[in-house]
């Protein structure tokens, strides 16, 4: 049985961020997410927060089969200018597995 692995990233954009203009947001982001997981498949979703949280401004969501995928991907991240320069912050990140318990009762019983 494969495990899909869901790794909720979440993100707070620094004073260097919102000073840019958006669409050199948008570049920087295109440039860096692109690189980062077309060299490693996996699905991705972002989720913005800043109007609910002031713990986190955006979520990054990451699905994957493959851990190791998931690491290089945050690495590919972490040498492009969202966590270099620094424009963001990574608050947390949370690992989980959908259904988890029933996997594990499956498997115990």
């Amino acid at each position: 049985m494969t495990t899909t692995y869901t790794i909720f990233v979440l993100l707070k954009a620094l004073p260097a961020w919102l000073r840019l203009p958006r669409d050199e947001r948008s570049r920087i982001v295109d440039r860096a997410f692109s690189k980062a997981l077309a060299e490693h498949a996996m699905a991705f979703r972002y989720f913005d927060a800043e109007a609910f949280s002031a713990r986190a401004s955006d979520v990054a969501l990451f699905e994957t089969t493959d851990l190791r995928a998931y690491y290089f991907a945050m690495e590919h991240l972490r040498d492009s200018p969202i966590f270099a320069e620094p424009y963001f912050e990574i608050v947390d990140i949370i690992p989980a597995i959908e259904d988890g318990y029933q996997a594990f009762e499956a498997a115990v019983a």
